[in-house]
């Protein structure tokens, strides 16, 4: 089984990514890299992945995080987000799925954002949230 991990180019993404590699590394297992694009089209030109996955590289050896084996998936974005993270868990067998959440105001705590809180609720395995450290 893998972790999964939701891809965003933010300080929340980059959390999510560092966290999510010390799971697979602690667990022994490969991390799969879940990346929903802005486009609908399910593929990305090769250029585009190209620089997807040394961004992911570059996070991952920036930050300090064990070497794992890791795969980027992809996924045209639709109207539906959450959807998309939820299929390509389920599509994959991840055990688990990590992801990056905003910090919120006293207000913003109690309501989630609509994709993480969906996702929260929706996923059919465990999610682990990670909030950004306050210097990114």
């Amino acid at each position: 089984m893998s972790i999964a991990v939701a891809h965003s180019d933010s300080a929340e993404g980059r959390a999510a990514l560092l966290a999510a590699a010390a799971e697979a590394d602690l667990r022994r297992t490969d991390l799969l890299v879940l990346h929903v694009s802005d486009s609908d089209e399910p593929t990305l030109p090769p250029a585009v992945t190209d620089a997807l996955q040394a961004r992911i590289e570059s996070v991952l050896a920036d930050g300090g995080a064990p070497k794992v084996v890791w795969r980027l998936h992809t996924a045209g974005r639709g109207h539906n987000v959450a959807g998309a993270l939820i299929d390509l868990v389920a599509e994959t067998g991840a055990e688990m799925l990590v992801l990056g959440s905003r910090r919120r105001s006293a207000t913003g705590k109690f309501l989630l954002g609509s994709t993480v809180q969906r996702v929260l609720l929706d996923c059919p395995v465990p999610v682990l949230a990670v909030k950004a450290g306050e210097d990114r």
